[in-house]
């Protein structure tokens, strides 16, 4: 029977951590750490997400600066915006949440973003940063999955990796994290061939397609380690919604560990997003 990754646990040990250096950061500054979030357009899973992040801040006690903008909202109305954030001396951490509305260019509105408040990682510094191994901000799911993966393997050095999927969000910041651990690391996608045949091999398997239960059991070797990113929401044999991950849980018990869908990756990028804030706040600090 593989063991069950708790992220739950993980991501409220990281929460009291950070509520702790946010206490300090207050008590040397007068005021605590500031997170601007900004929402454009009502997309519902996007409403959700923002108010979780925003009830995680205040429970680690980071200020919220919510700025919700019409779908309409311009690119330069929003740009304008982030310019004005960028400056604010309360906020230390800038989050703009995606998707947004078609005529908006994603990628000019990332990269508007000053990258010591970046705290999504998506900006292009930040992500240059990352592929050389200098510093910045770490996407949160990317460094959600490190975390959880360093409660169940002391040392990466030379071990087997493989990545499905090669999102600019997931994938490849994964892939790079571990390189930087000195995994040896393949990353996969829709067009990679042998798939199943290539994770029998790999001691890691991190899964971030996007397809339920992708991963079946067979795929994999006795003892691997096994981090599912995926979340789908299918529906269940009751005929109620269910949320399953990448990978077909019930059959790959033979690995060593696996995280649950939900309740594996799923809370850590929501704690690793405030231990981001408090980092870009005491980086700017020393500044």
């Amino acid at each position: 029977m593989a063991d069950k990754i708790d992220g739950r646990a993980v991501a409220a040990q990281i929460e009291d951590e950070t509520a702790a250096k946010v206490e300090a950061f207050a008590a040397r500054n007068g005021q605590a750490p500031g997170l601007a979030v900004v929402l454009v357009g009502n997309d519902p899973a996007s409403e959700v997400y923002v108010a979780h992040k925003i009830k995680k801040s205040a429970k680690v006690g980071i200020r919220s600066y919510e700025h919700r903008l019409p779908a309409e909202t311009s690119q330069d109305d929003l740009l304008t915006l982030i310019t004005r954030l960028n400056i604010d001396p309360n906020v230390h951490g800038i989050l703009v949440q995606v998707p947004l509305p078609a005529h908006i260019e994603e990628g000019a509105v990332l990269g508007a973003i000053n990258p010591a408040k970046d705290v999504d990682g998506f900006c292009p510094v930040n992500v240059g940063r990352l592929s050389t191994g200098t510093g910045g901000l770490v996407p949160c799911t990317p460094l959600g999955v490190m975390k959880l993966l360093d409660t169940v393997i002391d040392d990466l050095t030379g071990l087997d990796a493989v990545v499905i999927g090669k999102s600019n969000i997931v994938g490849k910041p994964i892939a790079m994290l571990l390189l930087e651990r000195e995994a040896t690391v393949t990353v996969t996608h829709i067009e990679t061939k042998n798939l199943p045949d290539i994770c029998r091999k790999a001691d890691i398997i991190i899964a971030a397609a996007g397809a339920p239960r992708l991963v079946k059991g067979y795929w994999v070797k006795e003892g691997a380690v096994i981090i599912d990113v995926g979340i789908t929401r299918i529906k269940g044999e009751s005929g109620k919604d269910k949320l399953v991950g990448d990978v077909a849980f019930d059959e790959v018990q033979h690995a060593k560990a696996v995280t649950p869908v939900p309740g594996g990756v799923g809370p850590m990028t929501i704690a690793c997003l405030l231990a981001n804030t408090v980092q870009a706040a005491e980086a700017l600090e020393k500044k």
